[in-house]
């Protein structure tokens, strides 16, 4: 068997599978074997992704909600096994000047972003080192390893993830398990768009001059796809894999090392 096919047949939990970057990663997994459980709080979209492939289940969940999280853990591996691999992907973003940020704001993007990311993994943890084996992958964002202008609490946030996924890197070395993060730059998503649609509005530029301002971030002159992404996950995924644990990718055409 090789590193490839050893994934055929694994259960995946993908947060925020109900589009964009979670939809192509729930889809990369199910195109190689794996059953596919995806999560958000949205059950149309959810219904739609999994008309895609019928290794793919959707069951809503909050995932800044602990209970919520539990017994979606709970249900998914019911019905489908234990969860042999975790996709923290979920997340939002919001821009503002950091003066101009709300305290709920601000706690909304932690509470999101970085809350949810660990609760999402947190209950596979304790099946994952009894067996000797998983895969956990935080899809993150280049902010987890820089600075950008008007999204402090997104990058605070990210930047905790990358700590969060360093630290149970260095808990689970021994297990068999790998932690590790993507860290994706602009990816052209629904996500994009809304940040586009914010930045036309606040500045009276136009969409196209919006969309060329944040291609050229990357020094590749292009938006990263969603399809790229999901390759990178899927890979450390993979028993090809095994070796790497700890590291934040950067995906971004050299933005970011």
């Amino acid at each position: 068997m090789t590193a490839a096919q050893a994934i055929i047949g694994r259960h995946a939990l993908v947060t925020g599978g109900g589009s964009g970057v979670g939809r192509s990663i729930a889809l990369a997994l199910a195109g190689a074997g794996v059953n596919v459980t995806i999560c958000g709080r949205r059950e149309t979209a959810l219904a739609e992704v999994a008309r895609e492939n019928d290794r793919i289940v959707g069951i809503a969940a909050d995932v800044t909600d602990e209970a919520e999280m539990a017994a979606l853990h709970e249900k998914a591996e019911a019905a489908r096994g234990p969860i042999d691999i975790v996709v923290a992907n979920a997340g939002m973003a919001g821009s503002a000047p950091a003066h101009k940020i709300s305290l709920t704001d601000w706690r909304r993007s932690l509470d999101v972003n970085l809350t949810g990311a660990f609760l999402t993994v947190k209950p596979a943890l304790a099946g994952m080192l009894a067996r000797k084996s998983g895969r956990i992958v935080f899809v993150v964002s280049t902010a987890g390893l820089k600075g950008y202008a008007y999204v402090a609490p997104y990058v605070a946030a990210k930047h905790g993830v990358v700590g969060l996924m360093r630290s149970l890197a260095a808990e689970t070395a021994k297990s068999g398990v790998t932690v590790n993060a993507v860290c994706p730059g602009f990816v052209e998503t629904d996500m994009l768009e809304e940040s586009v649609r914010r930045i036309v509005e606040k500045t009276g530029r136009s969409a196209d001059e919006t969309r060329a301002s944040l291609a050229a971030i990357n020094p590749q002159g292009r938006f990263i796809q969603p399809e790229e992404v999901a390759a990178a996950v899927l890979w450390l995924c993979s028993d090809a894999a095994r070796s790497i644990t700890g590291q934040a990718i950067s995906v971004s055409g050299g933005e970011t090392w």
